[in-house]
Formats: structure tokens, sequence, C-alpha cells
């Protein structure tokens, strides 16, 4: 019997895999494998997803009106140029809708965000992966990798899953390397972690320059992953290009009240930034003890820490470990990083318990 065929490029999509959150027996244990917020959710903004239970057989705002403009206020920027999605996941991917399609090309880092590549092949664009600079953003790669058929530019700055950060100097030298008609994406889920001072100017570009589209997310620091909330920053041109292809009623009533709530809650924002450092250093500090036996940890600006295994305990060995003790961390062979982990900043106690596993781990060898 014959049936349809699905477009060649959909096939070449590896799909998308989510951190795990049940052991391979089916256990439920400490999730450190989605860089989820190990603080929770503001008090606030669980208060006002909960009083959305009222108005459930009424369609959301469509166009996320007092979100955008309550983004607008709280960044300095002009909520008629806020596109909003389904997780800044669905951003990136009009973005690819936009301004990418068969014959053309768009160029992300090893070691990038997953989603990249799966938006370009779904639009039929090709791929193009620059090379890293030990495990960080190389500029001079990228431009050495653009053609007359590149579209886009994706970067994750701070960059998902390696940590790494691009100051304000090289993207500016990126995007000043670009042509003026490539699309450069800077994609700042993890923006809120950066640390005060090194901002890498990225929303100020996007403010002025008509080849720049920033995205961000409330699913790390702001804890509402559950909901799916995602923005993004660009031209009025751009933006009036991907609400033709973005799915109607994307944002939830629920959503868009707990995310109008979670902006206010700075408090439980700061709170959540300054455990995050304080872990991310402590976990970094413990990992770098055990490089006698092959262990590194990427340096970081993100939730999480990437921990390389270089010596005689694997990545894999200690993955799996990990999990007999109670811990599931993100193993990456899928993103060619079979000799990392990435694990996530979780409680205080829950950071000190990951690391004394792996210590056990390593020093049986």
């Amino acid at each position: 019997m014959f049936a349809p065929v699905p477009k060649p490029w959909i096939m070449g999509i590896a799909p998308y895999v989510p951190g795990r959150s049940k052991t391979d027996d089916g256990r439920k244990v400490v999730k450190l494998s989605s860089n989820e917020n190990p603080l929770g959710t503001a008090p606030e903004a669980r208060a006002a997803f909960a009083a959305a239970a009222n108005d459930l057989e009424r369609y959301p705002d469509a166009s996320a009106a007092v979100l955008r403009e309550a983004i607008g206020a709280r960044y300095g920027l002009d909520p008629a140029r806020i596109i909003y999605g389904t997780g800044s996941d669905e951003v990136l991917h009009l973005v690819a809708g936009a301004y990418a399609g068969p014959g053309d090309e768009v160029i992300f880092v090893r070691y990038g965000f997953a989603v990249y590549e799966i938006a370009a092949r779904r639009v039929g664009a090709t791929p193009v992966v620059a090379p890293d600079k030990d495990y960080a953003t190389d500029v001079d790669a990228i431009l050495a990798a653009v053609t007359p058929a590149t579209k886009v530019v994706y970067i994750a700055n701070p960059n998902n899953p390696t940590g790494t950060f691009a100051g304000r100097d090289e993207i500016a030298r990126l995007h000043a390397g670009l042509p003026r008609d490539v699309m450069l994406v800077i994609d700042q889920a993890y923006g809120e972690y950066i640390e005060s001072g090194d901002d890498d100017g990225a929303l100020e570009l996007a403010k002025t320059q008509a080849n720049v589209i920033v995205t961000r997310t409330f699913s790390k620091i702001y804890g509402l992953a559950a909901e799916r909330i995602g923005w993004g920053y660009g031209s009025a041109e751009a933006v009036e290009a991907m609400h033709r292809i973005r799915m109607p009623f994307n944002l939830t009533t629920a959503g868009q009240g707990a995310a109008l709530a979670a902006l206010e809650a700075q408090d439980f924002v700061e709170a959540s930034r300054v455990h995050n450092a304080e872990w991310r250093a402590w976990l970094t500090a413990e990992v770098g003890k055990l490089g006698n036996a092959g262990l590194r940890a990427v340096p970081s600006m993100c939730n999480f820490v990437l921990v390389l295994f270089e010596g005689p305990v694997s990545a894999e060995t200690a993955y799996k470990g990990l999990m007999d003790a109670g811990y599931i961390v993100r193993w990456l062979p899928g993103q060619g990083l079979p000799h990392g982990l990435r694990i996530s900043i979780g409680t205080a106690e829950e950071t000190q318990g990951v690391m004394a596993a792996l210590r056990e781990i390593v020093e049986r060898g």
C-alpha cells in the first residue's frame, strides 16, 4: 500500500531528547538533568497561575499585550517589537521559518543547543556547524563558515550545554562581520544568570540593528518551565514576519498571568541568581579537585556545569553510577559530548549530594 512520503529533510531530523526524570528501572530520583530552578517558582507566580482557573472557558489574549508591556518595562524595550512563543524554542523556530528554506544555510556552533539543527532542517535548510574553541564560541570560525547561502546564525550566550560565554566585544565583532542579509539570533535563555557587568550587549544590538534577534525564556530563572513561555526582540519588520507563522493563542491565560507576576517578583529572581552563583562556584571547585583523575569543569555562566571526563573513569560510567546513587544528570553523546555530563545546580543538599556520589565513583575508579 502506498502512503504519503514525508519530506526528506524532515526525516533527517533527530528528535529532541529532553532530560530524564526517572532511572532505567523507573525510580524517581533527584533530577539534575534539565536546568530547572531548584528554588521552584515565586509564590506570586503560583498564585497568579491558580487564579486563571476561573477563566478556563475563554481563549487567552492572543496578543499577550499586558505581558509584552511588562517585559518591555522590565528590559527597556518597545513592546510592539516583542515576539512570544511556546518557550523560546518556538521563537527560534519562527526565525528559521521566516528567513530560511531549501537551498539556504543556517550556522550554529559545535556543542550548541540541539534545537538549532532541528529548526534548520524543519524548513529544509542546510545546517552548518562551526568549530568551537575549547568548547566556547569561536567567532572567527563562524565568520569563516558564512557563504552567500547563509541566512541565519544561531548563537546561545551563555551557551547550552557548555555554559561558556562570549563577551560584548566578541558579539559586536560577530555582528560586524556578518552580511546585512544574515539574521543573527542570540539565544539568551540563561541571560539572567550572567554576572553583573558582563552584559554581552545583545539587546542593545537588537534595538538598533535590523538583522539581530534576541530570545529569552521564563523557563529558567523565573521557574516557569511547565508553562513554556518565551519571547524575543527584534526589528518591527522581523517581528511582523514571525507573527505571520506564529501559532495563534500560543500563550495560555495561566501562563501569561504567572509570567506577569514572575516579572514583578524580582526578589525571587535575585535569590535564585545568588544561590546559583554560590553553588555553581562550589561545584566547579569540587570538580577541580578531581583533576588528577581526569575530570574538568568547563567555566560556566549558566545554572549548570559541564563536567568533562578525560581520565580512566568515563562519563557513561559516572552517569550510570550517579543514577544508581539517586541522581539523574545529562549525558550528552547525542550532542557530540560522549565524554561530558551536564549537571544542573540543585538545592544545596542536592548539589552536595551529587558531588559526594561523583567523588565516590571516581575514587572507586
